[in-house]
């Protein structure tokens, strides 16, 4: 079982799950933070960390956010060299987007599409 970062997450991007992980498992995307399965151990220190409430074991994940599963494991490939282990202020406009729901539209997937976007 692995942990998993969820729709709740997207356009807030606190840091302080990832700065409590002992093995560097947490990947960072422009908007958005995940998990990478194979290195999380499954100690449960990041989910009390999430202000968002964003993180939940792969076999709890609601039912609306299930395919985040699958989400956290392809993205954490694709942001191998973007590990975060240490906290950062979150995004400008987090305010604006906590407790928002429906904002896999707003994901960004990538560093380029980030640049484009700006």
């Amino acid at each position: 079982m692995a942990y998993v970062v969820t729709d709740p997450c997207i356009q807030c991007k606190h840091t302080n799950c990832a700065a409590v992980c002992p093995v560097d498992a947490f990947r960072e995307g422009p908007n958005f933070l995940v998990i990478d399965p194979i290195e999380c151990i499954d100690c449960d220190a990041c989910v009390a960390e999430c202000p968002e409430e964003a993180i939940y074991p792969d076999d709890e994940v609601p039912m609306e956010w299930e395919d985040y599963i699958e989400l956290n494991e392809r993205l954490s490939e694709e942001w191998a060299d973007h590990i975060i282990n240490q906290a950062k202020e979150a995004l400008p406009d987090v305010d604006q987007w906590s407790g928002q729901e429906n904002k896999r539209k707003h994901l960004i997937k990538s560093w380029q599409e980030e640049k484009a976007v700006k």
